[in-house]
């Protein structure tokens, strides 16, 4: 993903969440602070989807349209703050390409793990890539700006997609 990408990532994230907006200067800030975990997705030479991950810290998810401003020092997870696929891009098999390449990256990182926030009742979607919910209870505030259906979830990063 570059610069130029970022109106058609908002694009998209306005038409796959529309119940979860977020600021354009978001995506810009996540691209300039991590833009290794940041990757446009292209059918038939279209954008088609996208993926923002950064390094972070687990357990502590940043709430919804909140700019982060700096990456922790020691992080000990790559979070996925979004992927997003148009109707037409989904079932083509990207979404498990733009997670094996997240995991690949994590490792080069030397981050154990895989952390998101599952909204939109995708969280069959999430465990079919191998991420499981994780149950603590220190989460529910954390997830409040996510939705009554939002779900942390984790995966290692040994496994494959």
């Amino acid at each position: 993903m570059a610069a130029a990408d970022l109106p058609a990532v908002a694009a998209i994230a306005a038409r796959v969440h529309p119940a979860f907006p977020e600021r354009p200067e978001i995506f810009a800030e996540r691209l300039a602070l991590f833009p290794e975990g940041c990757f446009l997705a292209e059918a038939a030479g279209e954008p088609a989807g996208y993926a923002l991950a950064h390094p972070w810290t687990d357990g502590a998810p940043p709430a919804l349209d909140t700019l982060l401003r700096h990456l922790p020092e020691r992080p000990d997870c790559l979070y996925l703050h979004d992927v997003a696929l148009l109707a037409a891009a989904r079932g083509s098999g990207l979404g498990r390409a733009l997670i094996e390449r997240l995991r690949a990256l994590a490792q080069q990182q030397a981050l154990p793990r895989i952390s998101l926030v599952a909204v939109n009742n995708s969280q069959a979607f999430w465990a079919r890539l191998g991420f499981q919910v994780a149950t603590r209870g220190d989460l529910a505030a954390k997830l409040a700006s996510y939705g009554g259906d939002a779900r942390y979830m984790t995966r290692s990063c040994s496994q494959t997609a």
